[in-house]
């Protein structure tokens, strides 16, 4: 196989290009080195990829007319960030819509399939637990959930127009080493490492399903390997946890108290998100192996080993 990733250089993106090449795939992709975070971290993830033989090229998608051949395309490139999303919604939806839009257009003159990066976000304030792809996806909390229930929506249009085969996959959660210094772990560990504050919104009162990251790169390979004309599948851990849970295990790991301070809602936000995996597991043999407790701890000795890159963002 061949694979193209947009926005290789993120999180994601990083570990699954790696796992791709360490079974034998050829494996290319593109990411923009934009600002919303500190660019310093994807030319890290960046280097990391070129070390083992993987093609980075600085392009922004909406400015992209080459897919390289591939086979695949995942593409993982947007704006993300729900609470950026309420300050910015213009970056928001040039990213994630016209980006969209212009790789579905250079997609359909190729063979390839497409593996589209969902959210788990498109469920708002769905009151049934846990979700389901086939729940209603209708009322998204954010502008960052609705732009990616439309991407889905508009892949639909162009698999019904163009026959390409499409899987949509709606992450719930990742979280792990490289990942993203703009997400509450990460934030967490900081701000415990520098003796400040930990920000705790809507007092806490607040669950989530979160997911390590080797857990979604492997649902992500399987969804590469699976040939399906059309599906939407949840990668979760299926489990749901409690922020003073999730805060209580970063203790442990750090070895240190946090200060906590209690902060009402973000705008955005949901309070809880719980993911039904069956159909991936039907379909995907999808099986989360990896606990809170021991993806925290991977996540705090990466954290603590390369301190002078982590603790700079």
């Amino acid at each position: 196989m061949k694979v193209f990733i947009t926005g290789i250089a993120g999180f994601i993106g990083m570990h699954t290009a790696l796992a791709l090449k360490k079974r034998g795939d050829e494996v290319i992709g593109c990411d923009n080195f934009n600002s919303f975070y500190d660019p310093a971290l994807k030319r890290a993830r960046q280097a990391k990829l070129e070390a083992a033989g993987i093609s980075v090229i600085e392009q922004d998608i909406n400015e992209l007319t080459d897919l390289q051949g591939c086979t695949h395309l995942l593409h993982l490139a947007a704006q993300a960030g729900v609470r950026f999303s309420v300050q910015h919604p213009e970056k928001v939806m040039d990213a994630n819509m016209n980006g969209l839009i212009r790789i579905l257009e250079l997609l359909k003159e190729t063979n390839a399939e497409l593996i589209f990066a969902s959210s788990s976000s498109v469920y708002g304030e769905n009151e049934k637990i846990p979700f389901s792809e086939n729940d209603a996806t209708v009322q998204p909390s954010s502008l960052y959930a609705a732009t990616k229930m439309a991407g889905e929506l508009i892949c639909h249009s162009y698999h019904h127009l163009y026959q390409i085969p499409m899987r949509m996959l709606r992450f719930f959660t990742v979280y792990g080493p490289w990942g993203r210094p703009d997400m509450a772990y990460f934030l967490f560990a900081k701000a415990i490492a520098e003796d400040r504050p930990v920000q705790v919104f809507n007092h806490g009162k607040m669950e989530r399903d979160f997911t390590y990251i080797d857990d979604i790169v492997a649902g992500v390979l399987a969804s590469i390997d699976t040939s399906l004309p059309f599906e939407v599948f949840n990668l979760g851990n299926s489990q749901t946890e409690k922020l003073s849970t999730f805060i209580s295990v970063i203790e442990e790991k750090m070895g240190k108290k946090a200060v906590q301070e209690m902060l009402p809602m973000q705008k955005g936000d949901v309070t809880r998100t719980f993911a039904d995996i069956s159909k991936a597991q039907k379909l995907l043999n999808f099986r989360p192996k990896v606990s809170l407790d021991e993806g925290l701890g991977h996540f705090v000795n990466w954290f603590n080993n390369s301190e002078t890159l982590a603790r700079s963002f």
